[in-house]
């Protein structure tokens, strides 16, 4: 199963290699709805029974849309006295060199929500000052009173010795019960100060969220008498148990792009071709990759949350973004999807994206509440998408809605509907 943005998919593998697929819309307000109600309408199809199912492997965007929409867990950082400053500062690289306005997303915890603990390891782990007990605890203090969810611990050089993180993190363990500890050695055990701050800080973001997700889809699965494992694709290309994913929830971040990168190097494979460019167009995104030998790169040169393109996983571009140092399937991608909505410039240039009408309300031609066109529209009005319906069916169109749509943006251009949907379309 894999959950986007706007289109779920659901595939099964019967035990004579059968294969059958599902794409049905996603479900923003809770995923775990469409994937249950889609599961169990893809079953009764192929008459299979929730007792028949022995594994469920899950890929999703729910830690990447989490940054992305900034609706992560109210989340906090206690580092060493001197470098509560550290995501701000960043590294000095930027998308656009020499856009001197350009700007930078807000880091994911306030500088307020930043505090320092006296202590002080060196680079090789020696203790040049002894953790401040009485700093600790009004931070801890301070935190509750702000009544975080989450808490990230990153000190210098504590992947040389990490016993002051971890005495703060079970400082905070005791004191704060339920809140969700992200300790930068149990993350990211690596020297690079911002890298380290940046991935345990968004370990801790995404934390209570995908925990909350998974939480809800394990037991919906279960209430549907649907028994089998539940495993997590992760951005490497690997899969980890719930419990796993729980622990270190930043792991799954990129996790559907790189099921997609996985499938086209063994579709590659199969076809004898082992040199592939895959290009994979969701609503929101679009993602590139590129196979060599039939082998998928890995890059630790992880960004995501970008401005312009949302994440990205390869060292080619990026800068924009907050630093994520784990291994992911080496991806660039853009915000460009078919439910990019167009729109016009204040010169009155037309432009399309990076904004998505994801699943909820969708394209104008979903007919469920969109009014700006998207991608999607214009290539319904070119005639390069079905004008009746599409994913097999579950999709109704509504080839009218979407003429008007495009029909009204020309107007306000000053141009032929038919040439900005070829505009919008390139």
């Amino acid at each position: 199963m894999d959950i986007g943005g706007t289109f779920t998919d659901i595939a099964t593998l019967a035990p004579d290699g059968t294969v059958a697929t599902r794409k049905l819309l996603s479900t923003p307000d809770d995923y775990s709805d469409g994937v249950l109600h889609g599961l169990l309408a893809h079953l009764q199809r192929r008459t299979l029974g929730p007792q028949d199912i022995d594994e469920v492997l899950h890929a999703c965007t729910v830690a990447t849309n989490t940054v992305l929409e900034a609706k992560g867990a109210r989340t906090a950082l206690i580092t060493t006295r001197g470098f509560r400053d550290v995501l701000e500062l960043r590294r000095t690289r930027i998308p656009r060199l020499y856009d001197l306005l350009y700007r930078l997303p807000e880091p994911l915890v306030p500088r307020r929500l930043r505090l320092e603990v006296s202590e002080r390891v060196d680079a090789q782990g020696n203790v040049l000052t002894p953790l401040n007990a009485a700093d600790v605890d009004r931070a801890v203090q301070v935190l509750r009173a702000a009544d975080v969810s989450a808490i990230a611990v990153c000190l210098l050089h504590s992947y040389a010795n990490d016993a002051h993180e971890r005495a703060i993190g079970r400082a905070v363990e005791a004191q704060l019960p339920g809140c969700f500890v992200s300790l930068s050695v149990d993350v990211l055990p690596q020297m690079y100060e911002y890298e380290r701050t940046s991935t345990a800080v968004i370990n801790a973001y995404v934390g209570p969220p995908v925990e909350h997700y998974l939480r809800s889809l394990i037991r919906r699965l279960r209430e549907a008498q649907v028994t089998g494992r539940l495993m997590v694709m992760q951005s490497s290309g690997g899969i980890l148990d719930v419990a796993s994913v729980v622990r270190k929830p930043a792991a799954i971040v990129e996790c559907g792009p790189a099921a997609g990168v996985i499938g086209a190097a063994v579709v590659g494979d199969m076809l004898g071709e082992p040199n592939l460019i895959s290009f994979d167009m969701g609503g929101t995104t679009a993602k590139v990759s590129v196979i060599k030998d039939g082998q998928v790169g890995i890059s630790t040169d992880h960004e995501v949350g970008s401005v312009e393109s949302g994440s990205v996983a390869t060292p080619l571009v990026g800068g924009g973004g907050h630093a994520l140092k784990l291994p992911a399937v080496d991806i660039a991608e853009i915000g460009a999807g078919g439910g990019s909505m167009a729109h016009l410039d204040k010169a009155g240039r037309l432009k399309v994206g990076p904004q998505s009408a994801c699943a909820a309300p969708g394209p104008v031609c979903y007919g469920a509440g969109g009014r700006d066109p998207t991608v999607t529209d214009a290539n319904v009005v070119l005639g390069f998408l079905n004008p009746t319906s599409i994913a097999g069916g579950a999709v109704p169109i509504d080839l009218a809605a979407a003429e008007r749509a495009v029909a009204s943006l020309a107007e306000s251009a000053g141009r032929d509907p038919m040439q900005t949907a070829r505009g919008i379309h390139e």
